[in-house]
């Protein structure tokens, strides 16, 4: 399919009307509908670049989420009746902490809601990271107001920082494959270390001298850069964000 040059604004006011449309409703069901759309959306829209990856990585971390926060809502909390599906040792609290018990039956019910609960939390995670690998950081940078510029600057240095990291032990451990090295087990992180920080402290070196080079902090005034325009696509995609809002 066919990828359009969009506004770097334009997923962002996407993903937060369909976070707030999943917030309002509530409904576990509509949370992965939604999380379904935006997953259609990133692997036909986005581009080969380092921040496109950070749907995938949203994704693993919502996964891990929504375990601990399952397995922390059938253990821990409020006793719900129901249909039991198995039994947890009972760890008894001090006399005040009434109501609250650790362990216990788990119902079927208190399975469902924590389920429930984590899966709608989990998917407003995945939607902003799909913004996140649709939109440029840099492109996005540009079209910041002055007043936030500078917080702007430091936020796409920081969000940078995890897609730049992972491109960089990817090549690190394909180096080491050619190498003939083992790539597998604890002492082969071990190896990636050293490589790791070699890089890491170049770029911030070479982004210093680039940023030392272009006067940043030296004076409040911008470059003109000329305007990302508007266009119909852009206006089409926020309307219908409006228009699922709105049915919301």
């Amino acid at each position: 399919m066919k990828k359009f040059s969009l506004h770097p604004l334009t997923w962002w006011i996407w993903s937060l009307a369909i976070a707030i449309s999943v917030a309002r409703v509530n409904s576990p069901i509509l949370a992965l509908a939604a999380v379904g759309v935006m997953g259609v959306i990133v692997f036909t829209q986005r581009e080969d670049a380092p921040w496109s990856k950070s749907f995938m990585w949203s994704l693993k971390l919502a996964v891990s989420i929504l375990l601990i926060r399952t397995f922390i809502g059938v253990s821990i909390g409020v006793p719900i009746p129901g249909t039991t599906i198995f039994t947890l040792p009972i760890l008894h609290l001090p006399h005040w902490m009434p109501g609250i018990r650790i362990g216990g039956a788990v119902t079927s019910e208190r399975l469902t809601m924590a389920l429930a609960e984590g899966v709608i939390i989990c998917s407003l995670l995945v939607i902003f990271g799909a913004a996140a690998s649709l939109t440029s950081p840099h492109r996005l940078l540009r079209v910041l107001p002055l007043y936030v510029y500078e917080f702007g600057v430091t936020l796409v240095i920081a969000t940078s920082v995890l897609p730049q990291v992972v491109t960089s032990v990817g090549r690190i451990r394909q180096a080491q494959r050619l190498r003939g090295q083992k790539t597998q087990g604890f002492n082969s992180y071990i190896r990636v270390a050293i490589p790791l920080l070699e890089e890491s402290l170049a770029r911030s070196l070479n982004l210093a001298a680039a940023m030392d080079s272009r006067g940043y902090g030296i004076s409040r005034l911008r470059s003109r850069y000329r305007p990302i325009p508007w266009h119909i696509g852009d206006s089409s995609i926020v309307i219908c964000a409006v228009v699922v809002l709105a049915l919301t």
